[in-house]
């Protein structure tokens, strides 16, 4: 069993807290990856989607899990469950040191994540208060004219990655 933390990073301009629409630990919000499998290496030709609010029982009756499949490959299972309470959003101030925010921890057995799409249901807000619902980062961009700020917002230069975690 191997911890990885989802971090993200983006510039963010005139704009701060990134996150998920209801939240770092919103039970709806699906989160996209592709994965790889532990023993023959082979990754997901397409993303595996989970969510906070959807479990599965574990074989043997040991708990539930987030996700649970087979790899195509050699038939090896694997699981990941989310492990909510450790994510922030991603600030104005950490975009600009070139910091990443972690957003999701994932406990993973037998897959490993290995690529995130940003997709649709974030939200973040202006440095102004004007909040921003249901953005979609799916092309990689959010560009928007804040009235009560009187200034463009944008995030762009989206990125991710999973960090070991102990």
């Amino acid at each position: 069993m191997v911890n990885f933390m989802l971090m993200i990073a983006a510039d963010l301009e005139n704009l701060t807290n990134l996150q998920p629409q209801g939240g770092v630990d919103d039970p709806d919000f699906a989160y996209h990856f592709k994965v790889k499998c532990g023993n023959c290496g082979e990754a997901s030709q397409k993303e595996t989607v989970v969510s906070l609010g959807e479990t599965i029982s574990q074989p043997r009756g040991k708990g539930e899990c987030h996700l649970l499949q087979k790899c195509k490959f050699c038939g090896r299972d694997g699981m990941i469950t989310m492990i909510p309470g450790r994510g922030k959003p991603l600030t104005q101030e950490l975009s600009e040191s070139g910091q990443f925010a972690p957003l999701m921890l994932l406990e993973c057995r037998g897959f490993e994540p290995v690529g995130f799409l940003f997709g649709a249901g974030w939200r973040v807000e202006a440095i102004s208060g004007t909040l921003y619902e249901n953005v979609d980062l799916s092309e990689d961009e959010f560009t928007e004219y804040d009235e009560k700020g009187e200034v463009p917002v944008m995030i762009s230069n989206l990125r991710a990655t999973f960090d070991v975690v102990k």
